[in-house]
Formats: structure tokens, sequence, C-alpha cells
């Protein structure tokens, strides 16, 4: 919805900045009220959504609903007993949840609009903090390399991004738990892990790479590594390699692959191996969805088992390219126990995968994405 409010802004100047902005929230606090209201004609949803997702006082409404206006600090369970509907009636499919999730906690999620994270990269600390300040830019600091903002800040102007700081959600930022290699003694740098290193280059495939958050992030936790990236869109890999050009990032492969359909073809990786594979899989995005709740609007239920199939039928492609006693990184970013759980599970069964560590890293209490991360060896 973004890329189209963009399009249409620019095809209609008409619209002043103070315009648009209002546009753009009516749409998404629209979007935000999910599966619940669709009865109502547009513009009461509109107005609706408006109402759930402020606490403060909004022009629009004192002009259609004052009465509303007068009430909309009230909490969001006193609103929604208002307009007579339930959090489940937002986000239907509670029963297709990893037990883990609080269901009303998360539905509720949808009604706030999520924050912006900074990654800080290392060495960058103080000079990215530093910049913010002088720019009055008011941040929360949630650990030493992790900085929460409002979303619609436009941080690219203040900071050299990917060099200094990548734009990354806490819960992606939190793989960093799944990747600290064991010391010598055992024990890790932050919490403990059986990722082992060795001497050279540590070997690693970042096989559903995207623009190359992930990868940027291995590169700076586990140092002296050779990155080999993929992604089935061209474009996106272009996007990919212009952030590491910024990361300072030289050693690495990158190709176009599309490894559901390889069915055991050669492909780009036939003789190859790895240390560690990180398999960011497509999935529904559901623990996005706050980000994007067009999404959750549209979304159908049988494409839960479209994705947890096509994550299957991935991850059959690439199990054979981890070394003996290397690892598998398997991430979704989705709350349905059908992309995550049970994945973990056929990954046992079928390939005798040993299961080291797995979390749902839960972000609608923390205005973060909600993502479920797993790490397994090969025997």
């Amino acid at each position: 919805m973004s890329i189209f409010l963009k399009s249409f802004f620019s095809q209609n100047k008409k619209y002043g900045s103070n315009d648009r902005k209002q546009i753009s929230n009516l749409c998404y606090c629209y979007f935000r009220l999910g599966h619940a209201l669709q009865q109502l004609p547009t513009e009461e949803r509109l107005v609706a959504g408006l109402f759930l997702c402020e606490q403060r006082p909004q022009e629009l409404l004192e002009n259609i609903k004052p009465e509303w206006n007068e009430l909309i600090a009230l909490p969001p369970d006193e609103k929604l007993d208002m307009l007579n509907f339930t959090l489940g009636d937002i986000f239907p499919w509670q029963d297709e949840m990893s037990e883990e999730v609080d269901k009303n906690e998360f539905a509720s999620s949808f009604l706030v609009q999520p924050d912006l994270f900074l990654r800080l990269r290392p060495g960058q600390e103080h000079v990215v903090k530093q910049k913010l300040q002088l720019a009055n830019i008011s941040f929360n600091e949630i650990n030493h390399n992790c900085l929460s903002l409002e979303n619609a800040l436009q941080v690219d102007k203040l900071i050299e991004l990917d060099k200094e700081a990548v734009i990354q959600d806490y819960n992606s930022q939190r793989m960093e738990e799944f990747l600290t290699p064991s010391t010598p003694l055992g024990t890790a740098q932050n919490s403990a892990t059986p990722l082992q290193l060795h001497a050279g280059p540590f070997s690693v495939y970042d096989c559903c790479a995207g623009s190359g958050g992930k990868s940027i992030l291995a590169y700076d936790i586990l140092k002296n590594i050779h990155l080999t990236v993929s992604d089935i869109r061209k474009p996106i890999l272009v996007n990919l390699e212009q952030r590491f050009q910024r990361a300072g990032i030289k050693n690495y492969t990158a190709f176009v692959e599309d490894l559901s359909i390889l069915k055991n073809k050669p492909g780009n990786i036939k003789h190859q191996i790895f240390d560690l594979v990180i398999c960011d899989a497509p999935c529904t995005g559901s623990g996005t969805w706050g980000r994007t709740p067009e999404q959750l609007y549209y979304f159908r239920k049988e494409r839960i088992d479209y994705y947890s199939n096509l994550q299957k039928n991935i991850l059959e492609n690439v199990i054979h390219l981890v070394r003996a006693g290397g690892h598998l990184l398997y991430v979704t970013c989705s709350v349905f126990k059908k992309e995550n759980e049970e994945v973990v599970h056929f990954l046992e069964q079928e390939f005798n995968l040993k299961l080291e560590k797995k979390e749902l890293l839960k972000g609608y209490d923390k205005k973060a994405d909600t993502l479920f991360v797993a790490l397994l060896q090969k025997n």
C-alpha cells in the first residue's frame, strides 16, 4: 500500500503534505481493523478505524463524530465494546496460531503503528546516537546497538544507512542470539549457541536473502566469513549489492535462484557446502502485518498451506548444502504453527536434523514484528 500511495500522490499533485498525511493515516486505520466490521460502508469503517487507532483528538472526528472524539483517549477494550466487536474479529485465524502467542494481545497490536528500529553497526554506536541527538531526534535505547524511533522519521537524511546503521526490526536483530559463536571455554559472548567457528573463512549461505539485512547481521557477528546469497528476484539482489557496497562487504557471491523448483537439479550451488545456511523463508508475513495491515485485510486461510508447502520444498533443496556438523537457521515472520513448529518437526523427522534452539520472538508487546527462529544441526 505504501507503494500505491506514493504513486497516487505523485499523479495527484493537488494534495498538500497535510492532506497526504491524513489520507495515508485513514487508509492504514481502515486496514488495521483487519476482518472486523467489514459489513460497514467504507466511509463508516474509515471513521471507526480512526477512532480505534488514535488516542488524541482528530479534526475529522470532531466534524463527523464529535461524541467519539470526546472519548478517543479511552482504552481499546472500551472502544471495542462501543463498536460491538471483539479482538478476534480483527484476526480470525486464532486456531492456526502458535500456542505461545497471546492471541488477544497480538490482535490488539494491529491498532498501533510499530516503531522504527535501528541496528547500530560495530564501532558506529556513538556516531549514530550523536547525530540523532544533534538533530533533536528522540529515541529509546533498547540495548547497546538497538534503538527504537517513531516510524515516520526519515533517518536516511541523518545517518549513513548500512554503513553506520541498518534499519532492521528489533526481533530480526535478536537473531544475534542464534549466531553468537561459542568461545573456546564453551560459553558464549551473549547467549550460548552451539555454533562453532573454525580457522579460515566461515561459509554462510543466505538462501532467501531479500535485501540482505540478515546477511549484514551475520557479517557483523561472525566476522571472518564468506557470504553466498541468493533470491528468486533479480531486482532485489541489485538492491542487496548496493547495500553490501555501503556496508563494506566485499567477500561474497550473489546469484538468482528459485530454490522451490530445483528438485535435486544442480542450480548455481551444485558443488558447494556451507557451515551455516540461513533460510528466511517466504511466508505469510503474519508477524509483520502491523506494518502492512492491507495484507491482513486481504489474507485468506488457504495461503497458510501454500506457504508451508513452499517452505518445505525450499528446505528439501538446501539441506544437502549444509556440511556434516553444520547448521541450518530457519526463520519466518509468521505466527502460524504450520509455518513454524510443524516445519521444524518436518525437518527433524525427514532429515534427522537435531534441534538446538527455537523461539517465537514476540514483538506485539514491543511495537515490533513477531518472528520464529529455529537453529538445527546436521548430523
